[in-house]
């Protein structure tokens, strides 16, 4: 048997909320973030909604205690990084080997784009100092140093499946040794670049999003950071409050078949399920809840669905799309559905996939529409699946008495 990796600790911040609390309240009470852009400049602001974080830079940089100047994406990450060691209930991270694992897509390019804005206008003009962190291992760096953390500090950045791949990647390093502690999952700001790039793609709705609605039209584009706190078996003999649960299993997997599209027969989401079983040593009958990747595309949507209908052969659990709240978060994603998840089995939570209407005509099951607690929910598998097929699961176990 492998030694368990246990979860302490969750931090998150987007457009539901500022913290785990506030998340929590909206979910339960079916409150949306997505709105008509406050924060981000774009041609698009009267046509497109977003899920923007409810705070401008200035505001994001008090919470973090870093310079307003730095990237969104670093501010959001330092936000949820200290929640989350601070709800660890850890004294001190001294005499332990530590490491922060964190994902991203932009980097500093928030920054980037207001650096070139002035620049193109007069080439005399633009803050170099909004260059200097554009890519992203920049973030990361720059908050490993805010949480004092030097012992190993990784990056990592395979689109939407990002963070749930920093999730595990932790995961192992405290497996095999190297770490004792891990802060691990994801970060990702509103761009212009993002923005455009998903709009050219036409896979952006400019209604909100329905995820696993037969008349989904597409995605919103949202921002935020979640992270949580694995640890040893040695060192959760060494905390003053239980772990959470644990991080059961895991796989990433990649069926290569297209740069920005899952295979329609969803082969890479069906084998990132299947392994991540397969190393819980749980059946699929087991799951009691799977937050969907579920971003509202009619591609991911119908691939997801065939996986789901394959793997569990007609005993469907409860499921849903958290994206119907935050949007689609990118490299943020897997690190914010992995908070949810760790809250769903805290609590005993299921959450509803909003604004959904009618089942799709391919798939013999639908997702939530209502809020649940008090619910039996020992194991939630977690979906993160990205460009070019990059596509992992995390399942996060309860632990038993």
């Amino acid at each position: 048997m492998t030694k368990p990796v246990f979860i302490t600790g969750a931090g998150v911040i987007s457009a539901i909320g500022n913290n785990v609390q506030e998340n929590l309240a909206a979910l339960e009470n079916g409150k949306a973030g997505m709105a008509k852009m406050e924060y981000l400049s774009s041609a698009h602001k009267e046509k497109l909604p977003v899920a923007e974080v409810k705070m401008n830079n200035e505001a994001l940089a008090a919470l973090a205690g870093m310079p307003a100047h730095i990237s969104r994406t670093a501010l959001l990450s330092a936000i949820a990084a200290k929640a989350a060691i601070q709800n660890a209930g850890l004294e001190s991270l001294k005499g332990l080997r530590s490491g922060f694992i964190s994902a991203n897509t932009v980097g500093g390019m928030d920054k980037t784009e207001d650096f070139f804005t002035d620049f193109l206008s007069d080439p005399q003009k633009g803050r170099l100092r909004n260059l200097v962190h554009h890519e992203c291992g920049a973030a990361t760096e720059l908050v490993a140093d805010v949480l004092g953390i030097k012992n190993y500090v990784s990056t990592i950045s395979t689109a939407c499946s990002s963070s749930a791949n920093a999730v595990f990647y932790a995961a192992r390093l405290i497996k095999q040794n190297i770490l004792d502690i891990a802060i691990a999952g994801g970060t990702d700001s509103l761009t212009k670049f993002t923005l455009n790039g998903f709009n050219t793609l036409m896979i952006l709705d400019q209604q909100y999003c329905q995820p696993f609605d037969e008349n989904r039209r597409g995605l919103n584009l949202g921002e935020g950071a979640g992270y949580v706190v694995l640890v040893s078996e040695k060192v959760v003999q060494t905390l003053k409050q239980n772990p959470v649960c644990t991080l059961s299993g895991y796989c990433n997997a990649n069926d290569a078949y297209h740069q920005t599209a899952s295979s329609p027969d969803g082969t890479g989401s069906y084998l990132a399920m299947k392994g991540a079983l397969e190393q819980s040593g749980l059946n699929p009958a087991d799951i009691d809840y799977i937050n969907l990747h579920g971003t509202g595309t009619q591609n991911n949507d119908i691939a997801e669905g065939t996986a789901i209908k394959l793997l569990f052969e007609g005993k469907y659990p409860k499921m849903s799309s958290t994206k119907s709240f935050t949007g689609h978060t990118l490299g943020a994603s897997g690190g914010i559905e992995a908070v949810f998840s760790v809250l769903a089995l805290q609590y005993g939570l299921i959450y509803p996939n909003l604004r959904f209407e009618t089942q799709m005509a391919a798939l013999p099951f639908a997702p939530e529409t209502i809020f649940r607690k008090g619910e039996k929910v020992n194991h939630v598998l977690s979906n993160s699946f990205g460009f070019g097929g990059n596509c992992s699961s995390l399942i996060f176990s309860k632990l038993q008495a």
